[in-house]
């Protein structure tokens, strides 16, 4: 049996996978058989193993689902928000939208941790243990099984609670000296003062436009979250119709510098933010790059994310493929 850890900034999920199951033939359309799932919000409240603590309940509470003993388990995949920090040698989570302390008090999360283990309590109940970042996870699902196969310069780009991507060049993964690659939502793209992000930063792209800091921005104009800001645009409200078309302004403009730093072929796009607006967003942010520079912009291609909503069970799959 497989685990598959999909951890995020909003919630984590686990699912229990038969080992040699057929994954690869799967396609977008069609659920996996998984042989349970569980949900759950993030928990950032009590010691900072707390969150490696909730993976291993929850593990426990899916092998129980299923009917089998936890020693089934050969290994487990992590596709994780990042960024990571190493701390003896072992993975350990410095996420600005899990970890309070980075920020402090401002950005409002209920803990001052400035760190969260992550790998070290893992090990101590699995053996065979492998982390990964969300969008190196996610980037390895979609070449394997989604919108990017066959393409070996591509990223896989997350819009979601905060903004993540995952890159390959020339058929190599990108990870970086702490595995942190791909980290371009904490980019300063401006110095707007009212963009505090989780990490401290004020105005990089994360804090301009991840869903945790639309809520945070917009609220005092009566856009309380990203659904209700975007379901405002659809209805013609100027004034959400003109944020929006910033928030694509800005996240476009990232993808563009993305495209020409790295000559990409393709960027396929999920995440929170941007799967249910995938219609609404998808030209405004395609057109902050065709047509600009043709020739390193010339062929590219912005695509939603094959796997879909999915994409993040997948990354953790992948991991374990």
């Amino acid at each position: 049996m497989k685990a598959c850890i999909d951890l995020g900034g909003t919630k984590i999920a686990v699912s229990l996978v038969a080992e040699g199951a057929g994954a690869d033939a799967c396609h977008p359309g069609e659920s996996f058989p998984w042989q349970a799932r569980l949900s759950e919000p993030t928990a950032k409240v009590g010691a900072p193993d707390a969150v490696a603590r909730q993976i291993l309940r929850m593990l426990a509470a899916a092998c129980e689902a299923a009917g089998i003993d936890e020693q089934a388990i050969a290994a487990v995949g992590v596709s994780s928000c990042g960024p990571f920090v190493m701390e003896a040698g072992l993975i350990a989570l410095a996420n600005p939208n899990i970890c309070g302390g980075l920020a402090g008090p401002a950005r409002g999360l209920p803990n001052d941790w400035r760190s969260a283990a992550l790998e070290a309590p893992l090990r101590e109940k699995f053996a065979n243990v492998r982390i990964e970042n969300d969008g190196v996870g996610a980037l390895q699902a979609e070449r394997r099984w989604g919108a990017l196969q066959g393409v070996d310069s591509c990223a896989y780009v997350t819009w979601s609670t905060g903004v993540g991507f995952g890159l390959c060049v020339d058929g190599h993964i990108l990870r970086g000296k702490h595995r942190n690659a791909g980290h371009a939502g904490h980019a300063f793209v401006s110095d707007n003062l009212d963009a505090l992000c989780g990490c401290g930063n004020i105005g990089d792209l994360e804090a301009l436009v991840a869903g945790n800091s639309i809520a945070r921005r917009f609220a005092a104009v009566g856009y309380a979250d990203a659904a209700r800001l975007f379901s405002a645009a659809r209805a013609g409200d100027e004034r959400a119709v003109a944020i929006v078309d910033e928030l694509c302004r800005v996240m476009g403009r990232a993808l563009y510098n993305l495209v020409v730093t790295l000559d990409l072929a393709r960027i396929s796009l999920g995440g929170g933010v941007f799967w249910p607006q995938r219609d609404y967003l998808l030209p405004r942010l395609q057109a902050q790059i065709f047509g600009k520079l043709p020739a390193l912009t010339g062929g590219f291609e912005l695509l939603p994310a094959g796997l879909g909503e999915r994409v993040g069970d997948f990354g953790a799959l992948a991991l374990l493929s």
